[in-house]
C-alpha cells in the first residue's frame, strides 16, 4: 500500500507526519511526506529513512517576510499552486492521501487526490478550525468579526465566508485548470465528512457536536531516539536543571529583547537557561557559564531534564513538554496558541502568559509559578494520562480503511 503525506507549513506541521510515516511503515506501508524544502525538514525525514518530496519555497523564508494581512490570499495562491504542481507527481499511484498543514495548502493537497480519484483523509493539529458552537472561530490577520456580532453560529457562517474571500479564488483558479468543478465553501470542503483530529484527549478534549463525526486519534508521536550533543549534557550535568526558552518556529521579530527579557527573567529565579535558537535566532546575551544555546534538539530528552520550559504554545511543543512532565510558560504568539496556553493553565502544569511580548515581571511572575513544587506535581501527574500510541491508531485506521475500500481479488 502506497501513502503520501502533505503538508505544508511550520515544524509542528512536519513532526506529527514522521510519526505518522514510521508506523506506516512497521505496517507494510510505503510512505513518501509532501513538505516545505527546509534543511531541518528534509535532515529530519532522512534521519528516519522517510524520502522527502519538497513543495514549493521554504516555509521560513516565508514566514519571516511577515507580509501585511492584505498579502494572505497572495502567500496562499502560491501555495495552492505548488500543492498541484509537487502533489500532482506525488500522489501518481498512491492509495490514499493526508491532507494537513495551513488551509490553503491542505485544500490544493485534497483537490489533487480529488483529480487522481484517490482517497484523502483531512487532518488537523488543533481543534479551533472544526466548527463548534459551544465556542468562537478564530479570527484571521486583517479581518477581525463585527464586535456586535456574538452569535457562534453567525461568527461561524462569517468564518466560512472570510476563508472563501482568501482563498476561494486562488484554489478554484487551480482547480479549472485540473479539470475540476469549483469549491463554494473551502473551510467545509477540507474539513469533509469525517476530519481527524490529531491531538491529545486530556490536553485537547473534543467536545462532540451533532454537526461533525470527528476522529480523535491521539498526538502522533514518534519517540525521539538522537543523543543530546555532548557540550549540552556536560552543561546539564554541571548543576541544578536550567531552564528552556524557545519559540520555535515563530519568527519573534523582536528576538535581541526576547531573549534579553527572558535570561534576566530566568536568572532572577536563580536558574541557569537554555536557548533554543529556532526561527527567531535566539541569542546568549554575554558570556556567562550559566546559559547555553542549542539549535535543532531532541526535546524530549532535553525537556525531561529542566525546571521548566518556556515556549510559543504550538501543539507540539506543549504536547512534548507535558508529556515528560515539564512545567510550561507558554508566550502565545498567534492562532491557536493563546488556546494552548489556556489549556496549559486550566490543567494547572503551567502558566499561561498575558500577550505575546514579554516583560522581565510578567515572565516573572509566570516562572514563579511554574517552578513551584506543586506545578511541577501536577506536571508529573498529567504526563501520566498523556497517550503515546495515537500514531500507531491514525495508521491502522488509515490502512483498514483503505483495504476495506479495495476489491477482493479472485482465485
Amino acid at each position: 500500500m502506497r501513502v503520501l503525506l502533505s503538508t505544508y507549513g511550520s515544524r509542528g506541521d512536519v513532526e506529527p507526519l514522521v510519526g505518522l510515516a514510521v508506523r506506516l511503515r512497521e505496517f507494510g506501508a510505503q510512505v513518501r511526506v509532501c513538505a516545505p524544502p527546509d534543511e531541518d525538514f528534509a535532515r529530519r525525514l532522512s534521519g528516519v529513512g522517510v524520502p522527502l518530496v519538497p513543495v514549493s519555497r521554504s516555509a521560513r523564508a516565508l514566514t519571516k517576510e511577515a507580509p501585511p494581512a492584505s498579502g494572505l490570499p497572495r502567500r496562499a495562491a502560491e501555495v495552492i499552486a505548488g500543492q498541484f504542481d509537487a502533489v500532482t507527481a506525488a500522489a501518481e499511484g498512491c492509495d490514499v492521501l493526508v491532507a494537513t498543514g495551513m488551509m490553503p495548502a491542505a485544500a490544493g493537497a485534497l483537490s489533487v487526490a480529488e483529480m487522481l480519484g484517490i482517497r484523502s483523509v483531512s487532518v488537523t493539529f488543533q481543534q479551533l478550525t472544526l466548527p463548534a458552537l459551544h465556542r468562537r472561530p478564530l479570527a484571521y490577520a486583517g479581518r477581525p468579526f463585527p464586535p456586535e456580532v456574538t452569535d457562534n453560529r453567525v461568527l461561524w457562517d462569517l468564518d466560512a465566508q472570510s476563508i472563501d474571500a482568501l482563498f476561494g479564488e486562488a484554489l478554484n483558479t487551480n482547480r479549472a485548470a485540473a479539470g475540476l468543478p469549483p469549491v463554494d465553501n473551502v473551510r467545509d470542503y477540507v474539513i469533509g465528512e469525517q476530519p481527524w483530529l490529531a491531538t491529545d484527549p486530556v490536553l485537547d478534549p473534543w467536545q462532540e457536536t451533532p454537526d461533525l463525526d470527528v476522529v480523535q486519534t491521539g498526538a502522533w508521536i514518534l519517540t525521539d531516539e538522537r543523543p543530546l550533543p555532548a557540550a549540552l549534557v556536560a552543561f546539564l550535568d554541571a548543576g541544578a536543571p536550567p531552564v528552556y526558552v524557545g519559540f520555535g518556529s515563530m519568527p519573534m521579530h523582536a528576538s535581541t529583547d526576547v531573549a534579553q527579557v527572558a535570561i534576566e527573567a530566568v536568572r532572577a529565579q536563580d536558574r541557569r537557561v537554555v536557548i533554543g535558537r529556532g526561527w527567531a535566532d535566539l541569542t546568549l546575551i554575554d558570556d556567562r557559564e550559566d546559559c547555553f544555546a542549542v539549535g535543532e534538539v531532541n526535546h524530549q530528552a532535553l525537556f525531561g531534564r529542566v525546571a521548566a520550559v518556556v515556549h510559543h504554545g504550538g501543539a507540539g511543543t506543549t504536547t512534548t513538554a507535558a508529556r515528560v512532565g515539564a512545567p510550561q510558560v507558554v508566550v502565545p504568539q498567534l492562532a491557536d496558541q493563546p488556546y494552548w496556553a489556556g489549556r496549559v493553565a486550566e490543567l494547572g502544569i503551567g502558566a499561561a502568559h498575558d500577550g505575546p511580548t514579554p516583560t522581565f515581571e510578567s515572565l516573572s511572575a509566570a516562572l514563579r509559578t511554574a517552578l513551584t513544587p506543586e506545578t511541577r506535581a501536577r506536571a508529573a501527574a498529567v504526563a501520566d494520562t498523556i497517550r503515546t500510541d495515537g500514531a500507531t491508531v491514525a495508521a491502522k485506521l488509515l490502512l483498514d480503511a483503505v483495504s476495506r475500500e479495495r476489491p477482493a481479488v479472485s482465485a
